[in-house]
């Protein structure tokens, strides 16, 4: 099997696996999966919101906020397991795609 291969198919057990970041937190009542906060979550965790933080948090907002689509926020965990692997795929393609372009851009011969 070539390592392209290999690579896709990790690639695609990731993708599968990406709602363990839903379930183990969950699980172990632990809250958000950890690195995951918003501000408004490391204040509650460390007392105080860093000042870089305070100030780029409302710089980005994620096209598919908390990996699921609007108005899914409520649905039972199988649901949002689906959106999950649904997040990780669109990811995938979009970096897949972005390398790509590069590739062909930056291996041109002029």
């Amino acid at each position: 099997m070539k390592i392209t291969a290999k690579f896709w198919i990790g690639l695609g057990v990731l993708a599968v696996l990406s709602p363990l970041g839903l379930l183990l937190p969950e699980h172990f009542k632990a809250g958000s999966a950890w690195g995951e906060w918003g501000a408004n979550e490391v204040q509650e965790l460390v007392g105080y919101i860093p000042g870089g933080l305070e100030k780029l948090s409302n710089l980005w907002t994620a096209p598919i906020p908390d990996y699921a689509f609007k108005g899914w926020e409520e649905k039972p965990l199988a649901e949002l397991s689906l959106a999950y692997v649904f997040s990780a795929v669109i990811g995938i393609l979009i970096c897949a795609g972005v390398v790509f372009i590069l590739g062909r851009f930056l291996s041109r011969k002029d």
